[in-house]
């Protein structure tokens, strides 16, 4: 397992890039999808590419309310059905489950988003994963 990124919302990416500027954190990509309306940001400081931040831009959103703008954590693993039948097995709802062979979403005790990603290629889509559905937020 690889540790990723942090995800957070902003609403003003320019300033909250000028804020994580003065920690010393510098931009590594930019993502903008226009289709989705959205934009991702990742910082991270010069030399410690490891922890990264990602910010997130919902370009018709003009803020954030409840704790929305934390988004999530997340972890690359070398197999995404295992590491989602390990966790339903230990108790834990797999929120969005790796239908795609690629993603999915559980959370924590204290219901913090964690995103799972599969490292390299996605796998092929492969029961009980493909068909199983979405339960709750994530």
């Amino acid at each position: 397992m690889k540790y990723l990124h942090t995800m957070i919302r902003v609403s003003d990416p320019a300033e909250t890039i000028r804020f994580f500027g003065l920690l010393g954190l510098r931009e590594l990509r930019r993502y903008d999808n226009e289709a989705g309306r959205f934009s991702l940001i990742f910082l991270a400081a010069p030399g410690d590419e490891s922890a990264q931040i990602e910010l997130t831009h919902n370009w018709d959103e003009a803020g954030y309310s409840g704790g929305r703008n934390f988004g999530h954590v997340a972890y690359a693993v070398e197999n995404i059905y295992e590491s989602c039948q390990r966790l339903a097995d230990g108790g834990v709802i797999i929120n969005r489950p790796p239908r795609d062979g690629r993603m999915a979403f559980v959370r924590s005790p204290d219901g913090i988003s964690v995103e799972l990603l599969q490292m390299g290629d996605s796998l092929p889509p492969a029961e009980p994963w493909a068909s199983a559905p979405n339960i709750g937020e994530w």
